[in-house]
């Protein structure tokens, strides 16, 4: 039962992540002032993500019907969410049927433990990876080489990312971060087989990497993926993708060892019909994926021969139990979210400091660590990720599956800075409660706003760049805004007193 699941644990610390496999790096306001610094970054990233965003506006306003799907997307994941524990249970009797083998894993380290030993089992010391968000969310592949296993990212992007021992800035695109010189220089230094004679141009990078790849397909024994959604009704897995090496890892090795968040679950194979139209639309603005694979436990002869379901809890079944948060378990994946959001434009994937970026992560990763839960960290690094949002609301409008991101991200900084319900002491506490004293009486009100007028007639308007502090804390990233002569207050009732002695003319 997935409400016996337990809470997320702390996996093997990887060298790339100082903390944890879910997230690493400092607080995102300090990450954002390094990747802010970051010209050639913020270009790449601003020409990705308005290419893939204007695509995805022209496949999504052929559909007369989108917004109905949205809502039939949303309705869909409301109902797993509110069953969860017996659409799984189906799930797993489903693939038990026909022939696959399910894990349930409470957390990152058992579910690292459950595929190594899966791959030790059959005697392999290497693995092909499809893309999979959920085992860069656990630290597989670091786990697996600690274990003396190679796991070798088959995705482009992936491979990129892999190879550069950098860290993924994208859900969708990994490498976004990265332009085609950079990764012509990566492949060279570190991809032992790349042609000496190495080009930048795309397809020639594209023929280097699928070189590199070809043996590496052909001879390992198994492969891991994720999976984008699974079917409780048929216990039938789907993993989509647009470059084919998903479809060479789910179909060449005799071994498929699946990881997947319990979310992804699916009531019916028809509610496939609606998650195939929003996710390529939503995600790389194509009308359907290039590659779209579903299969339903082993079949003699056919394809693998043993198949492993790893279900991953690792902090879902908390968020499932805040009615708010619970939403971020809709995300399909689909990176719509980051595309639009404006911050995340400008200050990439790495400042988010976790494997989640953008808006969905700023929601869905401090639910994960538990920030601002009975005994959570309050000081977590995570729990500066709510507020990493402008609060445009271009992310929700965005979302396929109508994720409320903004209302999530309202009430997490209240979980973040209230945790157990108080807020916890500091500057912000202290300044929001003189606001509250001030705005709680009329007569205090007013006079409040007669000293700001005052102090707006004293400085004559003008806005200042530089304040000593505390006053610092505000202009460290903003102006302070000039502030006004006069009141509301005041402004009205010499309003009402012109205008009365207008009238007062007009009876004379």
């Amino acid at each position: 039962m997935i409400v016996e699941l337990g809470m997320p644990g702390v996996a093997p610390k990887p060298a790339a992540h100082p903390d944890d496999p879910l997230r690493w790096g400092p607080t995102f306001p300090a990450a954002a002032d390094v990747t802010l610094a970051d010209a050639q970054m913020r270009g790449n990233l601003r020409r990705a993500t308005r290419t893939i965003r204007d695509k995805r506006l022209a496949v999504t306003a052929e559909l007369p019907d989108w917004e109905a799907l949205r809502d039939a997307g949303s309705a869909v994941k409301a109902d797993v969410m509110a069953r969860l524990p017996e659409l799984l249970e189906q799930l797993e009797a489903s693939v038990t049927a026909r022939g696959g083998v399910v894990h349930w894993a409470r957390d990152a380290a058992e579910a690292n433990r459950i595929v190594t030993d899966i791959v030790r089992a059959t005697g392999a010391r290497e693995v092909v990876k499809v893309k999979s968000m959920a085992t860069q969310e656990i630290g597989l592949n670091e786990h697996l080489e600690s274990e003396g296993i190679e796991a070798t990212e088959t995705d482009l992007a992936e491979l990129i990312v892999q190879l550069a021992g950098d860290l993924p800035s994208h859900i969708l695109v990994p490498a976004i971060h990265r332009n085609r010189d950079e990764i012509r220089q990566i492949f060279t230094d570190r991809m032992g087989d790349a042609p000496p004679d190495l080009t930048a141009e795309p397809r020639v990078l594209a023929e280097a990497a699928r070189a590199h790849l070809r043996a590496r397909f052909l001879r390992a024994g198994v492969a891991v993926s994720g999976a984008n959604l699974a079917v409780a009704e048929t216990g039938t897995v789907a993993v989509v993708e647009s470059e084919g090496n998903g479809r060479m890892c789910l179909t060449l090795p005799r071994t498929l060892v699946t990881v997947m968040g319990i979310e992804k679950v699916l009531p019916a194979f028809a509610d496939l019909e609606v998650f195939l139209q929003l996710l390529p639309r939503s995600s790389t603005g194509e009308r359907m994926n290039p590659y779209t694979s579903m299969w339903t436990g082993v079949t003699p002869g056919d394809g693998p021969q043993e198949f492993h379901l790893v279900l991953l809890d690792n902090g879902r079944t908390r968020a499932l139990a805040d009615e708010v948060g619970r939403q971020a378990l809709h995300c399909i994946r689909c990176s719509a979210c980051l595309n639009v959001c404006p911050v995340y434009e400008r200050t990439g994937g790495h400042a988010y400091g976790s494997v989640y970026p953008g808006p969905i992560g700023a929601i869905l990763t401090p639910q994960l660590l538990g920030v601002g839960a009975p005994g959570g960290d309050p000081h977590d690094p995570a729990a500066t990720l709510p507020f990493a949002s402008s609060l445009c609301g271009a992310c929700f409008d965005a979302c396929p599956v109508k994720i409320d991101i903004p209302s999530a991200l309202v009430h997490l900084r209240e979980r973040a800075t209230h945790p157990g319900g108080r807020a916890a002491p500091g500057a912000v506490t202290a300044a929001m409660g003189g606001a509250a004293f001030v705005l709680s009486g009329g007569t205090r009100f007013r006079w409040a706003g007669r000293a700001m007028a005052l102090a707006g007639r004293l400085t004559r308007g003008h806005r200042f760049r530089r304040l000593p502090f505390p006053g610092s804390r505000w202009t460290v990233s903003r102006d302070t805004p000039a502030l006004p002569g006069r009141t509301f207050r005041d402004s009205w009732a010499a309003r009402r007193r012109r205008a009365g002695r207008g009238r007062a003319g007009e009876t004379r």
